[in-house]
């Protein structure tokens, strides 16, 4: 069907006010902006239309419904006043019934209704239509529960938060408008190729900016984000559709940040380890990656959201195909990728074992240290030591690109015969983090038997480490400097 207008922009009058001394109202700034910015997108004159000046029922029905049910889509600008007017009311239900009667709301698993929500609204206060929808927030809510919209006026940070979330909305309708005119081309549903779909949780107010990097990072390279609509607030059916989205993916990203998520009716937990336990449960089926980001040096208030940081970070299922991180946002970006491209690759038909050096015999077994970089000078002694015992000894880098350093990691992981863990100026949970990793060398396309695995306990020395005992690993009390019979076993089963 060919169409007169690609959008249409529909709102409430009074959001359009001019405060203070600036000519245009925030609706007029939105519209003019998405104007400029679709036409540079779609590589021509973009067709937005809105009312300006219309007023009365009668003119509604002469021109409004004219106009709202020839658009390809509508652009509603959600407000307190939006969803208690009649006339706003109505536009979205002529765009609605317009659009069944062209074949329904949703094209291509996307809506063509667009929610640019001006300021908060209660989804109990949203029409039905609009309900489902996931929604572009073009405010900011702070820690006492205020809001402030994007706008200029309240300075040049708001501005550029603006010109961000818009081009969000932009990039998203573009996409829907090239399937419509695909469809009107060729009389058929357009073909977008098949994306790979990666579980992009829903998480926090607080990590909201974070998320939305990760969405539109993920969408310019071609991947498909779910969920694509709003969660349920009922418990069962948000169980329902998370692990329908999981089921077509083969990624699940989490954002864990200081506030505790709202608990979906009828459940127990929050919404951020239900989606977190389904992606788990997904993960057990094979051909998937759970990643878990807990932002580095995270404060938390809520002792219920502390709680939740705990269970996660001690979680013995964080193991292989899944990560948790608590580093910057910018590493985690690259980890997403790394993956994701190591998932693309072509798989060899026999994983190809690192060579070793023309100086390094090839039957010199060799031994990877693992310790927290405060540590790097202490553990010299042992190095020194195992690499006289006859060992390869391999130490982890600590500086350089992130990318580099991971793939490094991982190598060394998947071809050691042994792995020594300094404990020293490492907590127990960076200790258990260690023990993740070596969970996952399976994962890592390591062939061989897994590695002879030591804990070495060297100062400082505490309650904490005096306590602790494993079943994975043998543990090597040093808390007076190298003492080398303890080490003998070890050795002799590396070299053996």
């Amino acid at each position: 069907m060919n169409f007169d207008h690609d959008v249409f922009v529909s709102y409430a009058h009074l959001d359009d006010t001019a405060i203070g001394e600036d000519r245009k109202g925030w609706v007029a700034k939105l519209h003019e902006t998405l104007e400029r910015r679709l036409a540079q997108l779609l590589g021509k004159p973009a067709r937005i239309w809105r009312d300006q000046s219309l007023e009365g029922n009668d003119v509604f029905e002469e021109t409004l419904v004219e106009r709202v049910t020839h658009a390809a889509l509508l652009v509603s600008v959600v407000s307190p006043r939006y969803v208690r007017s009649e006339w706003t009311t109505r536009e979205l239900a002529e765009f609605c019934k317009a659009a069944e009667q062209r074949g329904g709301v949703q094209i291509h698993h996307k809506s063509c209704i667009f929610k640019v929500l001006k300021t908060p609204v209660p989804l109990e206060e949203q029409s039905p239509q609009l309900r489902a929808l996931l929604g572009y927030e073009f405010f900011r809510v702070d820690d006492k529960g205020n809001f402030r919209e994007f706008d200029e006026q309240f300075g040049p940070e708001y501005r550029q938060m603006f010109l961000m979330k818009l081009d969000d909305l932009a990039q998203d309708v573009k996409s829907l408008l090239d399937f419509v005119e695909g469809q009107a081309l060729t009389g058929a549903p357009a073909e977008g190729g098949k994306q790979d779909a990666i579980f992009l949780a829903a998480t926090t107010l607080d990590l909201q900016d974070q998320r939305d990097t990760i969405r539109r990072d993920l969408q310019q390279h071609g991947y498909t984000v779910l969920p694509a609509s709003a969660l349920s607030q009922i418990g069962a059916e948000v169980d329902t559709a998370v692990r329908d989205d999981l089921a077509r993916c083969s990624m699940s990203i989490h954002l864990v940040g200081k506030r505790y998520s709202f608990t979906p009716e009828g459940a127990t937990t929050s919404l951020v380890e239900i989606q977190n336990e389904l992606a788990i449960e997904r993960g057990k089926r094979g051909g998937f990656t759970r990643l878990v980001w807990i932002p580095p040096g995270l404060q938390v208030d809520d002792p219920r959201q502390q709680q939740v940081v705990d269970r996660l970070r001690m979680d013995p299922r964080t193991g292989e195909g899944s990560d948790l991180l608590e580093k910057p946002l910018e590493d985690l970006r690259t980890v997403i990728h790394d993956v994701l491209e190591r998932a693309r690759a072509p798989k060899p038909a026999t994983p190809a074992s690192r060579r070793p050096s023309p100086a390094t015999p090839i039957d010199v077994p060799n031994v990877y240290l693992l310790y927290d970089q405060r540590d790097a000078a202490a553990v010299s002694p042992w190095a020194d030591f195992l690499f006289e015992q006859g060992l390869e000894v391999m130490h982890p880098i600590f500086e350089g690109d992130q990318a580099e350093i991971r793939e490094y990691h991982e190598e060394n992981l998947r071809t050691s015969d042994g792995v020594v863990i300094f404990f020293g100026a490492g907590n127990e949970l960076w200790l258990r983090r260690k023990f993740s990793e070596l969970q996952k060398i399976a994962g890592y396309g390591r062939t061989k038997p897994a590695p002879a695995v030591a804990v070495c306990l060297v100062p400082p020395r505490t309650p904490e480490k005096e306590r602790f005992r494993t079943h994975e690993a043998i543990v090597v009390p040093q808390w007076d400097g190298l003492s080398p019979d303890p080490w003998q076993p070890l050795i002799a089963g590396l070299k053996g």
